[in-house]
């Protein structure tokens, strides 16, 4: 990982450079075999749901299949001052939905 000399952003490898995204900046990226480059992240984990799960289980009403059954977790995906969001999916058709405390 490598921060821009300019604005302090994280910057990105492009080929043999480092480039900010933020003002542009670019440097030499030196002696390659010090970095490591890795795939972006996805911005929310993903949490796939099969016949057998840990999540528990709660009654909730599912949408799509009318179903009062769904194992929920919950995540923060908004700025950690805000509460976090509930996520269920149906036991039994395993649509999947969220809930927010709006």
């Amino acid at each position: 990982m490598e921060f821009c000399d300019e604005c302090g952003s994280m910057m990105k490898a492009d080929d043999g450079t480092w480039e900010c995204g933020s003002c542009g900046y670019t440097k030499p990226k030196g002696n390659t075999e010090q970095y490591t480059v890795t795939d972006d992240q996805e911005a929310s984990e993903v949490i796939e749901s099969s016949g057998e799960t840990s999540l528990p289980e709660t009654d909730a009403l599912c949408p799509e299949c009318g179903n009062d059954r769904a194992h929920w977790y919950m995540q923060q995906i908004r700025s950690a001052d805000e509460s976090e969001t509930r996520f269920f999916i149906c036991t039994e058709c395993e649509h999947k939905w969220r809930e927010d405390d709006n």
